[in-house]
C-alpha cells in the first residue's frame, strides 16, 4: 500500500531545510530587522516629542513671563500718562482759576470805579435834582 522511500523523504527533508534556510535569509531577518529599526525609530521619536513638549513648556513659560513684564511696563506706561495729563489738566485749571481771579478783581475794580463815578455825577447833578423837583412840586 503505502511505500516509504528513503531517497525521496530525505530530497524532502533537503528541500525543507533549505526553504527555512532560505526563507530566513530573505524574509524573516529583513521583517525583524525592519520591526526592530520602526521599534527604534518610534521610541527615539518619543523621546524627541518629549524633549519638544519639555522645551514647548520652557518656551510657553518664558512667554507668559514676557507677556507678564509687558503687561506691567503697558501699566507703568499708562499710569505714567494718566498722571502727566492729570499734572497738566490741574496746571490748565489753575491757570484758567488765576486768569478768571484777575478777570473778576479787575472787573470789581472797575465796578467800583463806575460805581464812584456814578455817585460823583449822581451829587454833581443833585442841585439840579433838587431844583427840578421844586419846580414840579410847585407845579402841583
Amino acid at each position: 500500500m503505502l511505500d516509504l522511500n528513503p531517497g525521496l523523504m530525505l530530497f524532502v527533508l533537503v528541500v525543507f531545510f533549505s526553504l527555512l534556510f532560505l526563507l530566513n535569509q530573505m524574509l524573516f531577518k529583513p521583517l525583524l530587522k525592519f520591526m526592530d529599526d520602526r521599534d527604534s525609530s518610534i521610541a527615539s521619536d518619543l523621546k524627541n516629542a518629549e524633549e519638544i513638549l519639555g522645551n514647548s513648556d520652557e518656551l510657553h513659560a518664558k512667554a507668559d513671563a514676557v507677556i507678564a513684564e509687558a503687561k506691567a511696563e503697558a501699566n507703568a506706561i499708562r499710569e505714567k500718562a494718566v498722571n502727566e495729563a492729570k499734572a497738566l489738566a490741574e496746571s490748565k485749571v489753575e491757570s484758567k482759576i488765576k486768569e478768571l481771579d484777575e478777570k473778576y478783581q479787575s472787573f470789581l475794580s472797575e465796578l467800583s470805579k463806575s460805581k464812584d463815578e456814578l455817585e460823583k455825577a449822581l451829587s454833581d447833578q443833585l442841585p439840579l435834582f433838587k431844583e427840578s423837583l421844586k419846580r414840579k412840586m410847585s407845579n402841583l
